[in-house]
């Protein structure tokens, strides 16, 4: 017989091709004039992005082909390798706007960040698969992952990061409470650890200032500080319901900074009105719903675990980059995925649904037909419970 897997969730690849397509056009029309005024021709960025979209093509192939198994025996070498990525980074990466986010070979840049966020949730899925019921013990089983939590987010925060590293603590812990750890150890470890917190985002005033901002309203007390949330709504404002139509933005014409970066939501707004913005949100509830569906046909708990985490970290990051330009939430760093400007966050995010795939392969969501012996017609494959047992 020749044996064959099943099919991959076909929705989600697909809705995941869209966002990188359309991409293309929204970060060409969000950068034109800038990279025009800086580097006299303004398809400039658009080839750079182009190159970063055909890597996460070629990488979301490749990742999806491979078994998601094999991550349980190179989790926790890899995280160690992270961590000391992170440390390296901290001492000799390259300084943007008073960060040490990146680490440069050549003219390559690399944001190590980005991968910690995988590298942790793939060893987090590997332990809590393990431990099982132990996690409910303090000692032997939350505390470790507690410490290996702690140490990435405390080094990607001393970048300073502090918009991934709490995104990163976030899903974290999530992950935990998904994985039955008691709720009374992760309150207690919250508030041991929120004195820390305070003082952190004491110790730098933009952050405070991004707080208060937010309080404040756009437009309301210290607006001046809130330009760039004012000139993204007013993006939105532009747009109306249909928008302006590709190439149309006014924003984008030094208006707003930044704008094919982490407001780059907001020329879609403006150019494809509410409808675009509709369509992008329910691309990622589609990715959403299709990876908690794969994650509940998932073969094992490692599975079952690693889809939650990577569904849960690229619809988070989709859907709180939209709050913050619309004003909803306070103003972060983090990118849209598969829609903003940016090397890494495409790369390791193409990494992760490839790994989403493999993962929905070996469901029984999609059966692929399997041929017998020579002159038997195709038969079924068998169906695979949860349990592990082939009925």
């Amino acid at each position: 017989m020749r044996k064959q897997g099943n099919h991959i969730d076909l929705l989600t690849l697909i809705a995941v091709l869209t966002l990188m397509v359309l991409s293309l056009g929204v970060v060409y029309s969000a950068s034109s004039t800038w990279a025009m005024e800086k580097f006299g021709t303004s398809g400039r960025l658009l080839e750079s992005h182009a190159t970063k979209v055909l890597l996460g093509f070629m990488a979301l192939f490749i990742v999806m082909q491979i078994d998601y198994k094999l991550y349980r025996r190179i989790s926790k070498p890899v995280l160690l390798l992270t961590v000391l990525v992170l440390m390296v980074t901290l001492i000799l990466g390259g300084e943007v706007n008073g960060a040490t986010r990146w680490l440069r070979l050549g003219g390559f840049g690399l944001q190590p960040s980005e991968f910690a966020k995988y590298a942790l949730l793939f060893h987090l899925c590997v332990l809590i698969s393990e431990k099982k019921d132990r996690i409910r013990d303090f000692t032997a089983g939350f505390l470790p992952m507690m410490i290996w939590i702690v140490v990435v987010t405390a080094l990607v925060m001393l970048q300073p990061n502090f918009s991934n590293g709490a995104m990163i603590f976030a899903i974290s812990l999530v992950m935990v409470y998904v994985g039955r750890a008691r709720p009374v150890h992760l309150a207690a470890t919250f508030a041991a650890l929120l004195p820390l917190l305070l003082a952190y985002m004491l110790s730098a005033e933009y952050r405070m200032r991004r707080i208060m901002n937010f309080l404040h309203g756009a437009g309301g007390s210290g607006s001046h500080s809130n330009y760039q949330l004012d000139q993204g709504i007013i993006g939105f404002g532009n747009g109306g319901i249909f928008g302006l139509g590709p190439g149309g933005s006014r924003q984008r014409d030094f208006f707003l900074p930044e704008s094919y970066g982490d407001f780059v939501f907001s020329i879609v707004g403006e150019e494809y009105g509410l409808i675009g913005t509709f369509f992008i949100v329910l691309l990622f509830l589609t990715i959403l719903l299709r990876g908690m569906k794969i994650a509940q046909h998932a073969p094992d708990d490692f599975g079952r675990y690693l889809a939650v985490g990577i569904t849960a970290s690229i619809t988070l990051y989709g859907l709180i980059n939209a709050g913050v330009t619309l004003g909803i939430l306070p103003t972060t760093g983090l990118p849209m995925p598969f829609v903003s400007y940016g090397g890494s966050s495409m790369l390791f995010s193409s990494v992760a649904i490839g790994v989403l795939l493999n993962i929905s392969s070996q469901t029984d969501l999609h059966p692929r037909m399997v041929r017998t012996a020579e002159g038997a017609g195709p038969i079924e494959p068998p169906v695979v419970a949860a349990a592990g047992k082939v009925y």
